[in-house]
């Protein structure tokens, strides 16, 4: 009961999520390139996406955890590697995404150490957007929602 409840709030939040930075990296593309200085709402919808993409990575660890895949895993064992589907669930998808939030933290913590609004928003743009593309490269896009 509680593993399909959270399989659907981690679905729903994944929206959220692509959005969220989608809109973040459009916004840094659009302002380096126009030289607008970055203000407050620049602040606030980067530091949204971070949390939010935070926030994306606990329910998907904990989703994880009491998934029936994981179960599996011990089961499986080395053959894991072999089935595409089991390897994607155990292995693709939360390494993956790991690395997207490493990304995305990055570009905030870059992003602040600098004084000029252009590099600000490039560090944003530049690994916000390269954890969307790893967030977007290994969701299970046949058995999502």
């Amino acid at each position: 009961m509680y593993y399909n409840i959270i399989k659907t709030v981690h679905s729903y939040w994944a929206f959220l999520v692509i959005i969220i930075l989608t809109l973040i990296v459009i916004n840094s593309i659009i302002a380096k390139f126009s030289g607008r200085a970055f203000n407050t709402k620049d602040l606030r919808l980067s530091l949204f996406g971070l949390i939010f993409s935070h926030i994306q990575l606990l329910i998907g660890l904990i989703l994880y955890f009491t998934s029936p895949w994981f179960k599996q895993f011990y089961q499986i064992g080395m053959d894991l590697l072999k089935n595409a589907e089991s390897r994607l669930y155990l292995i693709e998808h939360p390494l993956i995404n790991i690395v997207a939030i490493i990304f995305i933290t990055l570009g905030w913590s870059l992003h602040r150490r600098q004084l000029d609004s252009s590099k600000k928003f490039l560090r944003i743009g530049m690994f916000y957007g390269l954890g969307l593309i790893f967030l977007l490269s290994r969701i299970p896009w046949d058995s999502w929602i």
